[in-house]
């Protein structure tokens, strides 16, 4: 091998929990040998210690010359370990400031934290004016001297640390109220440690603050690991830059690292898989063109299995996802992991069936593994007593093995293996399998699903071989406008950009591209669009610490009053006294759990929401939004000491009167602007339009979704102080307002029974519909309305006489979903989501009121937004025997063959099941068809839906309001979607029973 001056040698490092990997790499295009040396040094406790080992052994290896190294890339995982440990010495308390006008402020900052993680991180937070809109116009103005005067309370407290989040951060890219609040608590507060949302994660304001927060929390201790990796690598006598590796497995330099620790949180399974793209094309000669690949990544203890793309980067996960309890949205890779390694246990059961794992010996496995004299039987001594783990342990130790237990146990981990595979594909294309990690000897060479199994050299140090070839990137997530220019020039705009991005920060410019570029419609909003792109490129061997927004030389410097005297302004959270722990609620719990029910009132606890939440989108059949949302809103109002109350139809005088509501908008805009001021303004106006001085109760024009939840809100004891009436107008979620029972009944068809509406902003903008020529045209009304309000509003309806709600109402639907959510809690605390289908169908009624109508995996979904409306269709096949998961003989599953098509236009609309060729439908609405994840029990709405999944389809029959009427079928079932088919009952109804009947 020859190597010159300008031969680009680079140093890889992971740092894992057992082991830091370190090797020696030349990039060179086409070089014969590319891995010069590899070392593995047990991971000490300070972390550098054990860096300088691994790396001083492969430099002795290798004898390089040391001033030939280009640069040393380290991942690690010591800043995630951190927060996982709940470590106080690692992290600081967190002040936060969101600007967001008069929205945002029912889900304060912290608000999805545990409490555990609360109690550690939680400051003072505080609201200000500010935020945008999702057409980039800002809510309101920020106002300095109110940042200044919060910046005296923080001042007063000794604040050390702050995240500022805004509503629409992200797009913020000429106005930049971040950046402004940034620098006035700057010169307020000299040498205040600050975040900003924009610079951590994208669209979500909830999700992105979080992000925020956590980064925030870990600057201290990152600015002091990263000095003492700068310091340890110039031990080494190594001159050249440093980076650590991100999540999205490029270089960050030493200044990005420290100035957002959060983005190196998922750098190993990254870097795992970036080394299996790099080692791909070593294998015996094989030339490997760009394929899509699932890396399996085998330790110890489990097995990570993450998408191999065919840029060379992973697979991103989900738009959100969740670490240690804390909802989050910032850039990780999608890694399915199960409970198989090297050292699980292999036991046989009482009744004979072979089990593997998911307990493991562990780091032990050279003492306790039979193969190495021990007495514990583990998949290690599966491998070798099948002869693929040459060189491993004792082979005659495990000679007297049964050879059916061996056979049982290699076909489980087989099975296991296929079936966390399928889970992970994105089609039922064959593709490859790249096998690293040391546990891999456990994979066998054929799968199903699998084209083949790839075995790599050096597949042991992969981790530190994808730290050492990252590239850089740029990042640039946004909405744009897209009224004069097409949807794809906007995309290639954005493209320009985020490659332009790449290159200031020190991507080659003659090799950087775009390797994700994704375009996502508005609903509601036809000219607004928002773009995530992201390009990549090799570091052209020069060290650019450039943030992802200009210099602040290269800026206008904004200015503001600084002279005026200000008052500390106080914090929102002052006051809260909260736990300091997480309960933990077992099966017995939830089955002695009792609501509280006085006088005929439902008082709802943190248990009762969380259980109704997760019942309203299963009643959402795919669409009415997420809950969760709402449901961490009005649990704040409950914890602030707040009532909730539900009350039956009948408790209701005959003098009073009921206001149905709920809120209008595209669920995207839901992410950014979440609940706004006091929701009363519009209940307050239909009185008044309608001259009535006051309501007795409030209602839910749809129980499906988060609008199942909303009126709770309004009917808070500190906004309205009225209870909400168990039930609905829908009995499930329907895409169009005019689809409720109110407009069954209204023999007028003008929406005599709706009108007069009334639609507010929130920030101070009322419209008023009240009469119409026809009743469609009330829906549509307030659509247009809602766009031109940010896209995103309430409305409230006419109230109803306690005659009329009883006529029209679906009852004790908010039980219904209380009913739903607690089976599913108590199918998790007892281990038996396997069988949560009929635990479900008993919820709502037993065998004549719902069913199972089908169990499978998801194998195609479409989907387009039209008019506001996503329309599309998910496919959904049974599976084979060999791909049911092991289940209880005592209670089996039903099984089912063929495929299953749902269409939906935001709801799920029928079920038709194919057979052998013949198809027929199976339901439709009215009746609900909800599609539920298998794995946990939780509901799936329409843009959840996804290739792999495993599901099952539960439908539910619907209200008599619908089905007994001529109007009804024509307002709800099939024909109003278009589709001649008559409707056909699903089963019989069975009324929810009422919690309050039940309980009180």
């Amino acid at each position: 091998m020859t190597i010159t001056p300008s031969t680009p040698l680079r140093i890889g490092v992971d740092v894992g929990g057992t082991n830091t990997d370190a090797v020696v790499l030349d990039l060179t295009p086409g070089v014969e040998k590319p891995v010069i040396a590899t070392h593995k040094a047990p991971t000490t406790a300070d972390i550098t210690t054990g860096i300088q080992r691994a790396i001083g052994a492969c430099l002795e290896r290798s004898s390089v010359d040391r001033s030939l190294i280009q640069a040393v890339a380290i991942g690690t995982t010591s800043f995630v370990n951190s927060l996982i440990e709940r470590d106080a010495s690692k992290l600081q308390r967190v002040a936060v400031l969101r600007l967001c006008g008069p929205f945002s402020r029912l889900c304060p900052p912290f608000a999805s934290f545990p409490y555990e993680l609360r109690n550690v991180l939680e400051g003072p937070c505080f609201f200000a004016k500010g935020g945008l809109q999702v057409d980039g116009s800002e809510i309101e103005k920020v106002d300095p001297l109110e940042i200044r005067g919060i910046a005296a309370e923080m001042r007063r407290l000794d604040v050390q640390t702050i995240a500022v989040s805004s509503c629409y951060a992200p797009i913020d890219l000429d106005i930049k109220q971040e950046e402004l609040v940034r620098d006035i608590l700057q010169s307020e507060l000299p040498g205040v440690r600050i975040t900003i949302s924009k610079d951590v994660a994208n669209i979500g304001l909830l999700q992105r603050e979080n992000a925020a927060i956590l980064n925030a929390a870990l600057l201290a201790f990152a600015e002091k690991t990263v000095a003492a990796f700068l310091v340890s690598i110039a031990a080494l006598g190594l001159t050249s830059p440093v980076f650590l590796t991100s999540n999205d497995g490029t270089l960050m330099t030493c200044q990005q690292a420290a100035r957002l620790p959060i983005r190196t949180f998922s750098s190993g399974p990254t870097n795992s898989m970036r080394g299996a793209n790099f080692l791909a094309g070593l294998v015996a000669g094989k030339k490997r063109t760009r394929e899509t690949a699932l890396v399996i990544d085998v330790g110890g203890t489990t097995t990570e299995i993450g998408v191999l793309l065919p840029t060379g980067f992973p697979r991103q996960a989900g738009a959100f996802h969740s670490l240690c309890g804390v909802p989050l949205n910032f850039s990780m890779p999608h890694v399915y992991s199960i409970g198989l390694g090297g050292g699980s246990r292999v036991r046989t059961d009482a009744r004979g069936r072979v089990t593997v794992g998911p307990d493991s010996v562990g780091y032990r496995i050279t003492d306790e593994a039979l193969c190495f004299g021990g007495s514990t039987g583990t998949a290690t001594d599966i491998a070798v007593a099948t002869g693929r783990a040459e060189g491993v342990g004792n082979t005659s130790l495990v000679t007297l093995l049964n050879p059916t237990a061996v056979i049982a146990a290699e076909q489980r981990i087989r099975h296991m293996i296929e079936l966390a595979i399928d889970s992970m594909k994105t089609s039922s294309s064959d593709i490859p399998v790249y096998l690293v990690g040391g546990g891999a000897i456990l994979v066998p060479d054929e799968l199903k699903g699998v084209s083949e199994v790839v075995r790599f050299p050096h597949y042991d140090a992969a981790n530190a071989v994808g730290a050492a070839c990252a590239q850089i990137s740029g990042v640039v997530d946004t909405v744009e406008d897209t009224t004069t220019v097409s949807v794809a020039d906007a995309q290639k705009a954005v493209e320009k950009r985020a490659i332009e991005r790449a290159i200031t920060q020190g991507a080659d410019p003659d090799h950087t591209v775009v390797v994700e570029s994704e375009v996502i419609p508005i609903a509601y909003a036809t000219d607004k669009c928002r773009f995530y792109v992201k390009a990549a490129g090799e570091w052209r061997g020069r060290a650019r610490d450039v943030p992802d927004e200009p210099k602040a030389a290269d800026r206008v410097k904004p200015t503001w009053d600084t002279t005026t005297e200000v008052a500390p302004i106080p914090a929102a959270n002052g006051k809260r006294q909260l736990p300091t722990e997480d309960p933990e609620v077992t099966a017995y719990d939830i089955r002695s759990y009792r609501p509280t029910i006085v006088n005929k009132e439902w008082f709802l606890s943190e248990v009762d929401l969380e259980w109704i939440a997760a019942g309203c989108y299963i009643l959402g059949t795919g669409g009415g939004g997420n809950p969760q949302t709402t449901y961490l809103e009005i649990r704040e109002l409950v914890r602030a000491g707040a009532n909730v109350r539900v009350i039956d139809i009948d408790s209701v005088t005959d003098d009073d009167h009921i206001v149905p509501g709920a809120n209008i908008g595209a669920p995207e805009v839901g992410l950014e602007r979440l609940g706004g001021p006091d929701p009363s303004e519009g209940v307050y106006d239909v009185l008044k339009l309608t001259g009535h001085s006051s309501a007795g109760a409030l209602a839910a024009v749809e129980i499906g979704g988060g609008n199942g939840m909303v009126q709770m809100i309004t009917g808070a004891s500190n906004h309205m102080n009225l209870p909400v009436v168990d039930g609905d107008f829908m009995g499930r979620a329907y895409p169009t307002g005019w689809q409720s029972t109110l407009h069954v009944f209204d023999e007028s068809e003008k929406g005599e029974l709706v009108l007069p509406v009334v639609l507010t902003s929130g920030d101070g903008t009322t419209m008023h519909v009240t009469k119409v020529k026809d009743e469609k045209d009330i829906d549509r009304f307030l659509r247009a309305g809602c766009i031109e309000m940010g896209t995103a509003g309430n409305i409230q309806c006419r109230p109803l006489s306690k005659a009329n709600t009883r006529r029209m109402l679906i009852r004790n639907t908010v039980s219904q979903a209380w009913r739903l959510g607690r089976a599913v809690a108590l199918a998790k605390k007892q281990s038996n989501i396997g069988r949560i289908g009929q635990i479900l169908v008993d919820a709502v009624g037993g065998s004549k009121a719902g069913r199972v109508l089908f169990a499978g995996k998801i194998v195609e979904v479409g989907r387009r937004l039209h008019k506001g409306h996503s329309y599309g269709e998910v496919v959904i096949q049974a599976l084979a025997a060999e791909d049911e998961e092991d289940e209880d003989e005592e209670a089996p599953r039903e099984k089912f063959e063929g495929v299953l098509k749902i269409p939906f236009k935001n709801e799920n609309l029928l079920a038709e099941h194919t057979v052998n060729g013949n198809s027929r439908i199976i339901a439709g609405v009215p009746d609900l068809i909800s599609i539920i994840d298998a794995q946990n029990g939780v509901a799936l709405g329409t843009p959840e839906y996804k290739y792999g999944l495993r599901v099952l389809v539960l439908g539910i029959t619907g209200a008599p309001q619908w089905t007994s009427t001529q109007r009804g079928l024509d307002l709800g079932s099939l024909t109003a979607f278009g589709y001649d088919e008559p409707y056909v009952p699903l089963g019989e109804y069975v009324q929810p029973l009422s919690v309050i009947e039940e309980f009180a």
